[in-house]
């Protein structure tokens, strides 16, 4: 049977009052494709619906031009009307905007813990594994809790200059969930896979966990 995998994005268009800020694009746009060439369906959500806010748009990339061509970007389901049993995957795209409403959004959590616990892949990059901070299982256990991790570094996010403008280090709210970080190279792709759990830690390893998404479902145990 054709894998289905569904991009959560954010809707959140504030960064603290600094900027402007959404789903990073490329984050979605990459994968998108990716997916798509390997034959699954994909679907994407935001957490209000619509057409979520957008960040990081580079209209130079021939991939992220067609992905904001397709009609799909600008008529997002809600999350709260998704239904989670239908796909064997779920990628929380990152973008600023998910530190402030993927974290205790109760359909963020709940479409990770519905597919996770059915056995599917539960995959995050750069911003998007905010939404792994607060995302528990059926037993109430973190779902990150004893795993390795990849996410934006404390480093990027002050290089990026908004430490204090982003309600908390999303590294370090891992961590306290009982994650392991594992920081690559600043800028670089880093992508960490722990059974069936995926992450990456910044935009340039959105499509590299693409990939390893596929592999996951491809794979003999899928």
């Amino acid at each position: 049977m054709t894998k289905r995998i569904l991009i959560a994005l954010t809707s959140h268009d504030d960064l603290g009052g600094v900027e402007k800020t959404g789903y990073y694009v490329p984050e979605a746009a990459h994968p998108w494709e990716i997916f798509r060439k390997a034959g699954f369906e994909v679907d994407l959500a935001s957490v209000r619906g619509g057409e979520p806010p957008q960040d990081g748009y580079d209209p130079a990339d021939p991939v992220q031009a067609a992905f904001l061509a397709a009609p799909e970007p600008h008529d997002t389901a809600r999350l709260a009307d998704v239904d989670a049993s239908r796909y064997d995957a779920v990628l929380y795209a990152g973008g600023h905007g998910t530190m402030w409403d993927f974290p205790d959004d109760p359909d963020v959590i709940r479409i990770g813990r519905e597919v996770y616990e059915r056995g599917g892949v539960v995959a995050a990059v750069c911003h998007g594994p905010s939404a792994l901070v607060n995302l528990t299982l059926s037993d109430g256990t973190h779902l990150v809790a004893g795993r390795r991790v990849a996410a934006f570094t404390n480093t990027e996010e002050e290089l990026r200059g908004v430490t204090h403008v982003v309600p908390f280090l999303l590294a370090d709210a891992l961590v306290a969930r009982g994650a392991e970080h594992v920081p690559g190279e600043t800028w670089q792709a880093q992508v960490v896979v722990d059974g069936r759990l995926a992450t990456g830690q910044n935009p340039a390893s959105a499509g590299p966990l693409a990939e390893r998404i596929v592999d996951l479902l491809d794979g003999p145990a899928a």
